[in-house]
């Protein structure tokens, strides 16, 4: 088959690699009908996740039609034919983080836990396409997936939506949806969003769709602002304003009720002295983020208000403003998206018209010019958004 594999810092080729099959009883496999790139994607093609490996699979936005099943599949459950999106945590459903719901700390599906055991302290679950350091398992840019756990993860979907409307309940939806709902929003409240990227533009909308009275999302790229400006939102433009004075300007003093860092280890911008810092750091390997965003929406969120971070962090970084979150009360939320806890009441919204997922997308190519979007989505070029793959 055909399938995007990792071939180099800051490469990808489309390669023939051997189909999967089934491995274990609970196992299907998945013919991929759509995929994309995520922008954690970049954070492996530009080296800053270890454990990478010539040849690996990329890719955990995935769904498609279920193909084969293993015997110990319950076939109430899942059955060929079957129609289904893909969370990206592999989760196990039975140890004590799966009954919690806490499915991306599954203790169970990760076959490399002793890696990210001495990078988190305890290991994290397995993912698709996402590195070594969460399983090696294969990813979903390709045309068939082996999924495990398939009596747990596979969620179906109904045939009256198209693949766009659900495809991104695999990941970037529930992880706005859950950067917004760790805010504990109230009616009223402001909420200010780092990031216009995929979450960012799904946790502004989710803040919304929870009783924010305002949302102000935040980023120096034109396009993107105006897409959450159309959305109904507040834009303020990094490189134009001073965010934090701009903040406080907005709510009479206080600063916004919740921050919603959607940016992650690899934010570029900032004032000059502290960008360069970071950047020289980075490259060094002296720290493995850049977290402007991280620092800007502690420092700027009114006292005993919720910073909830959803942009994903791998290693280590610097200058932590330890004080200001002690100091002021601040309550801290993140973690990698429990996307099983929120798949149904999201599918409801979708087929509501509470959201609309579709309006992200800007560039669509077959499987074989995933390279080209690659390009586009880390050059931020063409006003590219999202990029979804059709195999």
């Amino acid at each position: 088959m055909r399938a995007v594999c990792w071939s180099g810092r800051n490469s990808v080729e489309v390669r023939d690699v051997p189909d999967p099959s089934i491995l274990s009883s609970r196992d299907c496999v998945v013919r991929v009908t759509s995929t994309a790139i995520c922008g954690s994607d970049l954070h492996l093609v530009d080296g800053y996740v270890p454990t990478m490996q010539d040849g690996d699979v990329l890719g955990h936005e995935f769904m498609g039609e279920v193909v084969e099943v293993g015997p110990g599949v319950d076939p109430t459950r899942l059955r060929v034919g079957d129609r289904v999106v893909v969370p990206f945590p592999i989760a196990c459903g039975s140890c004590s983080a799966c009954r919690d719901e806490l499915y991306s700390c599954c203790e169970n599906s990760n076959p490399n836990a002793g890696l990210a055991e001495k990078l988190f302290g305890h290991p994290t679950c397995g993912i698709f396409g996402y590195s070594h350091l969460t399983g090696g398992y294969a990813g979903g840019q390709a045309e068939y997936v082996r999924v495990p756990f398939a009596d747990v993860g596979p969620f179906k979907v109904p045939d009256h939506l198209t693949d766009e409307q659900v495809l991104f309940l695999t990941d970037i939806l529930p992880t706005g949806w859950m950067g917004a709902d760790m805010c504990g929003i109230r009616p009223g409240q402001v909420v200010a969003v780092w990031g216009a990227g995929p979450v960012g533009q799904f946790a502004a909308d989710s803040a919304r769709a929870l009783g924010a009275e305002r949302v102000v999302v935040i980023d120096p790229e034109g396009y993107r602002l105006r897409m959450a400006e159309q959305a109904g939102h507040e834009v303020l433009d990094l490189d134009e304003v001073d965010v934090r004075s701009a903040l406080l300007e907005l709510t009479g003093g206080r600063g916004p009720d919740a921050c919603i860092d959607a940016v992650g280890a690899e934010g570029t911008h900032g004032s000059f002295p502290v960008r360069a810092y970071d950047r020289v750091k980075q490259a060094t390997r002296a720290e493995t983020e850049r977290p402007h965003a991280l620092r800007q929406a502690i420092l700027s969120c009114r006292s005993g208000g919720v910073v909830s971070v959803v942009g994903v962090y791998g290693g280590f970084l610097d200058k932590f403003p330890a004080g200001a979150w002690m100091n002021r009360s601040l309550t801290l939320r993140t973690g990698q998206t429990h996307v099983h806890r929120y798949l149904q009441p999201l599918l409801e919204r979708i087929e509501a018209g509470d959201l609309d997922p579709t309006r992200i997308i800007t560039h669509r190519m077959p499987l074989e010019e995933a390279p080209e979007g690659y390009r586009l989505f880390k050059g931020k070029e063409d006003g590219c958004e999202k990029v979804v793959l059709t195999p």
